[in-house]
Formats: structure tokens, sequence, C-alpha cells
């Protein structure tokens, strides 16, 4: 049973339900030692009860949590193209785009130089920075 409290309590302090199954088999598990079940039968109720719920609750759970949608936050700015406003050097730690209203500061992905007025794509974001690759010009 206690460990059937100890598991709940860390379900409340983590997300996407993993915890609450192990938590419902243990206490399932305690109950039959109330009764005076053997420890073998304990155990096989545990996995048992355990397994069951975790399979069915992660279905369950799925259809339950709101996924986030694309495009969240700086993740946005992934795919976006854009232009140098300041030419990119990783060496010296300089370089800024502009992604439609937004300046970035700006690394190339690759360590290449990419110099002012060039098109680029944002490949992802670390931190404040937008790492970018040239978009190379089509004949």
């Amino acid at each position: 049973m206690a460990l059937a409290a100890i598991l709940l309590i860390g379900e409340i302090f983590t997300t996407g339900f993993f915890l609450l199954w192990f938590s419902i088999g243990a206490a399932s598990a305690g109950i039959l030692a109330l009764l005076g079940v053997g420890r073998p039968a304990q155990i096989i109720v545990f996995v048992l009860v355990s397994g069951i719920l975790f399979v069915f609750g992660r279905r369950f759970a799925e259809r339950v949590t709101e996924k986030q949608p694309p495009g969240i936050g700086a993740d946005r700015f992934i795919g976006i193209e854009g232009t140098v406003l300041e030419k990119i050097d990783n060496a010296a730690n300089s370089g800024k785009v502009r992604l439609g209203q937004d300046v970035w500061r700006a690394s190339s992905v690759n360590g290449e130089l990419i110099e002012p007025d060039s098109r680029i794509r944002v490949v992802r974001v670390d931190g404040t920075r937008a790492v970018v690759e040239p978009i190379k010009e089509e004949v």
C-alpha cells in the first residue's frame, strides 16, 4: 500500500499518466495482502493489473491529452525563409537575419560564411539564435 501511495504521489508530480497504472496495480496487490493472500499471487496481480491498465490507459491518455499544435514558440520559425542582414560568420559569432518582421541573431548550420542579402532557411532554433542554411538559387 505504501508503494501505491508513493507511485500516486509521483504521478501527481509528473506528466503523461505513467505511474498511475503502477499505483493501481500496487494498490490491488496491497488489498490482496490485507486479505491474507500469498506473496506470489500479489506479484502476479500487480504485474497483470499494471500491464493491462498501462496498455489500455496509454490509449485513453493519448486521446484525452491535448497535443501541442506545430509551430509553438520559437519552433514556428523552423522552415521559414528569410534574408541575411549582417554577414553570418560562426567563427566571429556574428550574423543577423530577418524572418518576416523579426530580426534574429543567426549562425550557419555547417559553418560556412553567408553574405548579406542572401536568402536563407531556418533549420532549427538554439535559444535566441536561428541556425540557418543558404537557399541555393536554381538556374
